[in-house]
C-alpha cells in the first residue's frame, strides 16, 4: 500500500496549514506587538524624566 499524495494536494494541505497558524496566532502576535510599544513608550518618557532633572 504504497499511496502518496500528489504535489497539488500536498500544497493546497501545506496552504492551508500555515493561513490556518497565521489565523489562529494574529491575535496573540498583535497583543505581543502593542505591549512592546507600550513599554518602548514608556521606557522613552522615562528617559526623558532622567534627563530633565
Amino acid at each position: 500500500m504504497n499511496h502518496r499524495l500528489p504535489f497539488g494536494q500536498l500544497f493546497l494541505a501545506l496552504l492551508l496549514g500555515v493561513g490556518g497558524g497565521i489565523y489562529i496566532y494574529k491575535p496573540l502576535f498583535e497583543q505581543y506587538r502593542y505591549e512592546q510599544k507600550a513599554v518602548q513608550a514608556d521606557s522613552n518618557t522615562t528617559d526623558e524624566k532622567k534627563e530633565n532633572k
